[in-house]
């Protein structure tokens, strides 16, 4: 990988494939709880025995049949579902139109590869990625054939969500479901890191070493916009050492439709083309123009024409999930937040697809499950160790 900084984590090539492995659970009251974290602390070598020593104790199960899990879970009222399995990253494509999963963001090198060694040496995946697609005719329906059945768990974790669980094991569901996905591209909504450091230990494993088949596939669960959405929420930014003056010059240098107004007209036109800026004094809007396809969506504007054009360049970049929490950190003449509405979808994947990222920090998909519903551990040896 290389070792410059940012870089485009590697594109899988189809087919997408899901395949079906035996999963360890946390027990409901260790889901959602921060002390849960010690199972996975350093020295990472120790994890197989800790792991070892929870299922003795019942702080972890171990899942009876090799299967795909449908997992179905509700967090601030929003219900969310998808089929969790273990994702084939032994194919490589250059082209992202022939991909089978696209990254929207890029990585770190640096943090890949320390999750890399880490996972290396914990042989754990501790929770799965999350991919999202829209699905094709007939899946949904087959997902409501494995719910109409009782879950194999259902509970209420350590930190509030809900969780049902069942296990799919019918082969005949199985291979329905790896044909309708076979063509599929899916997005990263979170964890390319982690996707990345699966990558990055796949590659790095020589051909027929024992953890060649372990190291091929990394766990992930995949949703389907379509029919339980991840909700796509803001990201917004604080520019430190930047002031409305230095923007609007920016801005006008570059043609954009800038416009002083007041914090209630402001808000008012924040939406989709329009982005709001106040130093905690004043207030202003900016349009975007994206229509010739160069940059991608409001946020990319922001970094792509903005940005650049800026006499002094920020300090520091910081960044808000919420309008509110930007606005406390403006400083007038000195730090200005700046407000994004929430991307699209179809604009993200749409421009994944193309082969664009979006800059660090754009999307936030939510809401996410906490970790522990089902962990992977990466070989049978392992999951040997862990009965005696």
């Amino acid at each position: 990988m290389d070792d410059t900084g940012v870089v485009r984590a590697p594109y899988l090539g189809r087919p997408l494939r899901l395949e079906p492995f035996r999963a360890l659970s946390l027990t409901p009251s260790r889901i959602g709880d921060p002390t849960s974290a010690r199972l996975y602390s350093r020295p990472y070598r120790g994890v197989a025995s800790r792991i070892s020593s929870w299922l003795a104790r019942g702080d972890l199960r171990q899942h009876r049949d090799l299967a795909l899990y449908l997992h179905e879970y509700t967090a601030a009222g929003i219900t969310v579902r998808g089929v969790v399995g273990i994702l084939d990253v032994s194919h490589r494509t250059d082209a992202p139109g022939e991909a089978a999963v696209l990254p929207h963001e890029g990585v770190r090198t640096a943090q890949a590869e320390q999750l890399a060694s880490r996972m290396r040496q914990m042989r754990v995946h501790p929770a799965p990625i999350l991919l999202t697609y829209h699905a094709p005719e007939g899946v949904a329906a087959l997902l409501d054939r494995v719910q109409a059945g009782p879950p194999e768990e259902q509970y209420d974790d350590h930190g509030g969500q809900h969780h049902r669980v069942w296990s799919i094991t019918d082969e005949a569901m199985i291979e329905h479901l790896r044909t309708a996905w076979a063509t599929q591209q899916a997005l990263i909504a979170d964890g390319h890191h982690r996707y990345a450091a699966y990558a990055e230990i796949q590659g790095l494993t020589e051909p027929g070493v024992e953890e060649t088949a372990a190291t091929d596939f990394g766990l992930a669960m995949l949703i389907d916009q379509d029919d339980t959405p991840l909700q796509l929420g803001a990201i917004h930014r604080v520019f430190a050492g930047v002031n409305l003056r230095d923007l609007r010059a920016a801005a006008e240098s570059k043609g954009a439709d800038w416009t002083a107004s007041g914090r209630e007209a402001a808000l008012a036109r924040l939406g989709p083309g329009v982005i709001a800026l106040s130093d905690g004094r004043g207030w202003a809007t900016l349009a975007t123009d994206t229509s010739d396809g160069s940059v991608t969506g409001d946020v990319g504007y922001l970094h792509d024409r903005i940005i650049p054009a800026l006499r002094r360049q920020p300090s520091r970049v910081l960044h808000a999930h919420q309008v509110d929490a930007a606005l406390k950190r403006a400083r007038p003449g000195r730090d200005v937040a700046v407000l994004l509405a929430a991307p699209s979808f179809d604009m993200i994947l749409s421009s994944a697809s193309a082969g664009r990222l979006l800059p660090e920090k754009a999307t936030s998909f939510q809401p996410k499950p906490h970790p522990g519903v089902l962990i992977r551990l990466l070989d049978a040896a392992q999951l040997e160790k862990t009965r005696r």
